[in-house]
């Protein structure tokens, strides 16, 4: 499979914080990896890295084939569909619906003088559809619910047939059911072989939909673990990213993890 992102000694330094520390991870072509840690373990810095958002401080980033720092990044970044809370509250809120999700193809957020083909019109309408919103059509993302503009925006990232798909934790806001619905979307996802390479941003190991075939586990800006996730998602690893006794279980392709009452043992 090819390599979709390559990072080799990435380092992000900001004042005196050190954001990422010596970073190597590589992402192939057909697998879907989740990103899991606690807050400041610089989970949303690595996506702007991905995103091609962000330059490193030191090391070299390799995204679809290209070296960061060598290409223009604007030839790069419609190869690259992101969902993030940062990027909903960019768009237009009188946005009509259809417009965010087709705008994606001139990478601008709400419609202005751009023409649109039929196909784009048409690719628009089928991921609406997909994504169970194409009933919302006539409506504006600023009268949407919270799990209705996340799944806007997922149609959205999807719009330009991206060769990598940023999610940063697609679930946060969510009530239960609402959470419930969009992790079986995003598992319809993960699970269809033509989906592109896939990487998920997570606190919480509930959110992780099946399908998922990777994780990497980090904290204080260092990978504590990366690799399949049966063998990276363990109460051990999870115990030392979080700082915390775990325990982890995964039943039917979702995962938990609870706190170790005391007297029991991690495992």
């Amino acid at each position: 499979m090819s390599v979709v992102v390559e990072l080799d000694g990435v380092g992000v330094v900001r004042g005196r914080a050190t954001l990422l520390d010596d970073i190597n991870w590589t992402v192939r072509e057909g697998e879907r990896w989740v990103i899991i840690g606690p807050n400041g373990a610089g989970k949303t810095t690595l996506l702007q890295i991905l995103a091609a958002q962000m330059f490193p401080s030191r090391g070299l980033v390799g995204l679809l084939g290209e070296v960061m720092g060598t290409v223009d990044v604007f030839e790069v970044r419609p190869r690259i569909g992101m969902t993030s809370a940062a990027l909903a509250d960019r768009v237009p809120r009188g946005e009509a619906v259809d417009n965010v999700v087709m705008s994606a193809s001139y990478a601008v957020l709400g419609r202005w003088v751009e023409e649109y083909d039929p196909l784009d019109v048409e690719r628009a309408g089928d991921l609406m559809r997909q994504m169970r919103v194409d009933h919302l059509v006539d409506r504006t993302f600023g009268t949407l619910s919270e799990g209705e503009r996340k799944r806007v925006l997922l149609a959205r990232a999807l719009m330009t047939d991206p060769e990598l798909l940023l999610l940063d934790e697609p679930a946060a806001g969510l009530d239960v059911a609402g959470r419930e619905s969009l992790v079986g979307t995003l598992s319809e996802i993960c699970t269809d072989p033509y989906a592109p390479a896939t990487v998920l941003v997570t606190h919480h190991v509930e959110e992780i939909p099946e399908g998922i075939s990777h994780a990497l586990l980090l904290k204080q800006g260092r990978v504590v673990a990366a690799g399949p996730i049966d063998e990276v998602l363990t109460s051990e690893t999870m115990t030392q990213t979080f700082d915390l006794p775990l325990t982890v279980a995964v039943d039917h392709g979702r995962w938990t993890a609870r706190a170790v009452r005391q007297g029991q043992r991690v495992g």
